[in-house]
């Protein structure tokens, strides 16, 4: 895959123009690529001297294990994320990742990323936006399990993962493939793995939205929207704002 091709290209062009001189510096961070099988610990909580990681192909998600043994899933990283940004400016990593499907990604060093922010400064912004589009992402988690109903939890999630993947060209207003369980689901938004089921079969029933045999078909994808009351700006994806 050329890096004009490459998911992550394709997702910080949503913000700004990248140059040749800035395509060059992000071919960079494509130069280890490494494959993971589905159910591995990429990184771990309290890791020190992480690496982080571009995503290529696949799944994967971030999560907090709690004393008891459960898990909050934080989010889902698809193609042309990071994984673990933080993990290599922090001394030591605050969370874990791990696979959801098999994967290939690119190994990135506080390096590379440090040499990027100084060779190609444009290109540094984008990462930055990348970042706080991230942050963004997870204040309307936090949202979804404070505030918002199960249905209308669940809504907003699909319709986010939709925005996310078109961004990528992995999905469009009709659905997308997703390998996301009813556990990940729960893990994720908070709810117990048969309210999951419960929830989607309302909705499906109901004709907003189904999830079944590993898709996600929008039914009604604007009645979905005015229920989960979902906003696309805080994803800021809506083309380049520098050029």
């Amino acid at each position: 895959m050329s890096i004009l091709q490459s998911p992550l290209t394709r997702k910080l062009s949503a913000f700004v123009a990248l140059s040749e001189a800035d395509l060059e510096t992000l071919a960079r961070f494509h130069r280890r690529r490494r494959t993971f099988l589905s159910g591995h610990e990429m990184i771990h909580e309290g890791q020190v001297n992480a690496s982080a990681y571009v995503l290529a192909e696949g799944w994967a998600c971030s999560f907090k294990m709690l004393p008891d043994g459960g898990r909050q899933i934080v989010d889902f990283q698809v193609p042309g994320d990071f994984l673990g940004l933080r993990s290599i400016l922090f001394r030591t990593s605050d969370h874990s990742i791990e696979a959801v499907t098999p994967i290939e990604a690119s190994e990135v060093l506080a390096s590379d990323i440090l040499d990027a922010f100084s060779d190609a400064p444009r290109l540094a912004t984008a990462v930055l936006w990348a970042a706080s589009r991230d942050e963004a992402m997870v204040v309307e988690h936090l949202v979804n399990l404070g505030r918002r109903s199960a249905e209308e939890r669940m809504a907003h999630f699909l319709l986010e993962l939709s925005a996310r993947l078109n961004l990528v060209g992995m999905g469009d207003r009709t659905g997308f493939d997703c390998p996301l369980t009813q556990y990940h689901l729960a893990d994720a938004l908070g709810l117990s793995a048969v309210h999951v089921n419960r929830v989607l079969r309302h909705l499906r029933e109901d004709g907003f939205v189904t999830f079944q045999k590993g898709r996600v078909t929008f039914d009604d994808f604007g009645r979905l929207t005015d229920l989960a009351g979902f906003d696309t700006g805080y994803l800021d994806q809506e083309g380049p704002l520098l050029r």
